[in-house]
């Protein structure tokens, strides 16, 4: 938890604020490869790639 405070302070301190669409995206992205890994729906994930 303290390197996701690090990481929300060095933003704001930065002002990178264009980079939080980037990683919400990427988490998206990352949680829906890990939810469909085992199931009927990984042939229509890899077609999107």
């Amino acid at each position: 938890m303290e390197f996701l405070r690090e990481f929300a302070a060095f933003l704001r301190e930065r002002k990178k604020y264009w980079l939080i669409p980037l990683l919400v995206i990427l988490l998206l992205f990352s949680l829906l490869i890990v939810l469909t890994q085992g199931t009927a729906l990984a042939p229509f994930i890899y077609s999107i790639f």
